[in-house]
């Protein structure tokens, strides 16, 4: 029997890592953390930040290796399920590049048969600020100033991240906690209804 595949989409710094975590320690059976911040640190430094390369096409020398390491993260993700093993991988999807390069739906199609839950984590821009204001030292993340109070590249991540917006279930975690997330995951797991996204954005890749 598959394991489950449950799929963190949303913004840095808007609380997917902490989901994840909330799923490892309280859903039953191994749960595997196959996320943007694991697979960057397997990607060559000078293919870095990968996955993670932020909207905007800043950086189209890298673009042609993205659609190859998302194929190879997501085809890591299905082998994983296939074995019985759960997997949660926290990532923030968008196809705000210098040209579209839709890794979006062949990612999907890469899941196909396989249980696959697509939640969108979202979280108003003030508070990611206030996130990455906090955040330690060396991590990277672009804050803003007096002058420049929401940078451009977080205006970008907050608009790119959640299209086309197909989920099956989004959580907003300016007003639940990482628990909280993690338990309206598993009732959504529980309640019987079919995951529908992944295979709606798998049939937009034919």
């Amino acid at each position: 029997m598959p394991g489950q595949i449950i799929i963190l989409n949303g913004a840095p710094r808007s609380g997917k890592s902490s989901i994840a975590r909330a799923i490892q320690g309280s859903f039953d059976g191994p749960w595997i953390n196959l996320g943007v911040d694991s697979y960057e640190q397997i990607t060559p430094p000078r293919l870095r930040p990968g996955i993670g390369l932020r909207p905007g096409g800043e950086r189209p020398d890298l673009e042609v290796f993205v659609p190859r390491l998302y194929a190879a993260l997501y085809e890591s993700i299905a082998a994983h399920s296939r074995l019985g093993l759960n997997v949660v991988t926290d990532v923030g999807h968008h196809d705000a590049y210098s040209k579209p390069l839709g890794c979006l739906a062949d990612c999907a199609r890469r899941l196909a048969g396989l249980p696959a839950l697509l939640v969108g984590v979202r979280c108003p821009i003030e508070i990611i600020m206030a996130r990455r204001a906090a955040s330690e030292a060396g991590r990277g993340y672009v804050t803003g100033s007096s002058d420049d109070p929401v940078p451009l590249p977080v205006r970008l991540w907050q608009d790119a991240v959640h299209r086309p917006g197909l989920y099956d279930l989004e959580v907003d975690t300016s007003v639940l906690s990482p628990e909280q997330c993690a338990q309206a995951i598993r009732q959504r797991l529980r309640d019987g209804a079919q995951p529908s996204a992944i295979e709606g954005l798998a049939q937009a890749a034919n």
